[in-house]
């Protein structure tokens, strides 16, 4: 493990519970997840000049998804469409809130977080048609609140897979195009239910953490050989087509194998991809040891991939 990412470690691992959630507790990992998020949040240092806005769009099925825009005080030419993490059953428009201000504030780019529905209230396709709705909403309207903007989907864990099904459904669908897709430690395969023995004692997100997420997204659905690409992008057949992509993934996540893994096929079909594994880093570092050396160049990077669209 890194060194400086190692305090932050011990220290989350002191304040867990002395018994983890059971596999299956997903209202218990929510409470965990919220928490955590809450606490990241409070601790935050205050943006710079951004105005927020609040408001709606309808999903496919007439659901009300909540979107909060974010737009720096300059004049932006990207506008993100924003998928928080949280194991596809926790996290929200506010625990995000730190994160997407830093963006627009850092990048200068417009963000449209996006207030999706968790399961296993509101199992698949929810998620991602909520997510849909919103690309659908930036693409046709991007422009009359944010002049000549480019449209671009990032997500991190939980987000950055549903943002990577959202790129897929938009290109079936012919919506977009979209400028790129910024995946951060992504959780895109529901098969992944082991652990390399290297990586397994610093897991910060476990396979029981992963298998309870994904049970709870599909439902009955789950393990099924027939499960659309769109539920799991890791399903798909084809990938040529989808934007291009930054992938980001610590050694030490769980995550690891399958962005990697992803990476390569779309490299194989003939998408842009820039992939960073970080040594020693495990699943959500940089809001673990966000003043660590190897989070604030991971953060950089991200910028500058913004930047260049």
């Amino acid at each position: 493990m890194d060194k400086e990412l190692l305090q932050a470690f011990e220290a989350v691992a002191a304040a867990a519970p002395p018994q983890p959630p059971a596999r299956g507790d997903w209202a218990g990992r929510r409470v965990l997840i919220n928490g955590l998020y809450d606490a990241l949040g409070a601790a935050a240092p205050p943006e710079g000049d951004v105005d927020v806005v609040d408001f709606t769009v309808p999903s496919s099925d007439g659901h009300a998804v909540a979107l909060r825009m974010y737009k720096p005080s300059t004049t932006p030419e990207v506008l993100v469409v924003y998928v928080h993490g949280g194991g596809l059953l926790g996290g929200s428009l506010d625990g995000s809130d730190h994160v997407c201000r830093r963006y627009a504030a850092e990048a200068g780019v417009a963000v449209v977080s996006v207030g999706y529905r968790l399961s296993p209230e509101a199992p698949f396709p929810s998620a991602v048609e909520d997510c849909v709705a919103a690309v659908r909403w930036a693409v046709e309207h991007a422009r009359e609140r944010v002049p000549g903007a480019r449209v671009a989907i990032m997500g991190e864990s939980a987000g950055g897979g549903l943002a990577a099904t959202t790129a897929l459904a938009c290109r079936d669908g012919q919506i977009g195009p979209l400028a790129a897709q910024i995946l951060v430690y992504p959780m895109l395969d529901d098969r992944t239910a082991t652990a390399s023995p290297a990586a397994e004692p610093f897991l910060v997100w476990s396979v029981d953490d992963n298998v309870t997420g994904w049970k709870a997204y599909l439902g009955d659905a789950y393990g099924a050989d027939d499960l659309p690409a769109t539920a799991s992008i890791a399903r798909a057949q084809v990938l040529g087509g989808l934007p291009a992509a930054y992938l980001e993934v610590g050694e030490l996540d769980l995550f690891c194998a399958e962005t990697i893994t992803f990476g390569k096929g779309l490299i194989e079909e003939g998408v842009s991809v820039r992939l960073s594994v970080l040594p020693g880093a495990y699943h959500g570092f940089d809001q673990l040891a966000p003043e660590s050396r190897i989070a604030r160049q991971a953060f950089a990077d991200r910028i500058a991939f913004l930047q260049s669209l």
